[in-house]
């Protein structure tokens, strides 16, 4: 179970705004973050992450607080263990997929970058640098890398905006087997309504920082 109960004051491109989000979200669960730019899905994200603070609120994961303003309690991100993938992949130039699979591991294990590959279908690509990978070869190698880590959590932001419609619905399976395969939260951050149909056991719509609704994705956004 994550628990979140945070606020943190914002700026976005009509002022500022006060992020106020309090959730329970259960084990297994996928859950898509929806609502307009500047609404605070990606805040929420970084602050999940450790890399942003609140300014108050309390965040645990299975019984581990992450973060209590009143006890003072804010875990660093590598004591976490959460896997965020970026819109801009964040994949390091200079190594081969494999080896970028590989970087994210804890302990090196060659048949865990084995499967991985096999998963999302990069065996053959493997000795390739990111230079050389098309849009959705880069999203696969980026989810594969957040899973190398066994994240208690996987956070992603808008990972398929800047692919075209057909590479995104072939990817959207790629997220559901990401998601399997971690057997734990993953939180989507997303706009596109036909996206959080297919993937979404729940949906949290934000508006200038606050939770305006929550429930089946088609109850809400149907």
């Amino acid at each position: 179970m994550l628990k979140i109960d945070i606020e943190r004051s914002m700026l976005t491109s009509e002022g500022k705004c006060l992020l106020k989000v309090d959730l329970e979200i259960a084990n297994n669960e996928l859950l898509c973050l929806f609502g307009h730019s500047g609404a605070g899905k990606t805040t929420l994200l970084r602050i999940l992450a450790g890399l942003f603070n609140p300014d108050r609120g309390f965040i645990s994961f299975n019984g581990e607080v992450w973060y209590d303003s009143v006890k003072k309690i804010n875990l660093p991100p590598q004591q976490r263990n959460v896997g965020l993938v970026f819109q801009d992949y964040a994949l390091f130039p200079n190594m081969t997929v494999r080896r970028n699979i590989e970087f994210a591991q804890k302990i090196r294990n060659a048949d865990e970058v084995d499967s991985l590959l096999s998963h999302f279908g990069l065996e053959v690509l493997q000795k390739q640098y990111p230079t050389k990978l098309s849009g959705g070869q880069k999203q696969r190698v980026a989810l594969a890398r957040a899973l190398a880590a066994k994240p208690n959590l996987l956070l992603l932001d808008e990972p398929l905006s800047a692919l075209d419609y057909e590479m995104r619905l072939n990817l959207q399976d790629e997220i559901l087997k990401a998601h399997k395969l971690l057997n734990s939260q993953t939180l989507l951050v997303s706009h596109d309504k036909e996206e959080v149909l297919k993937l979404a056991d729940t949906v949290v719509v934000l508006r200038n920082g606050a939770v305006i609704n929550q429930g089946r994705p088609v109850d809400i956004l149907l």
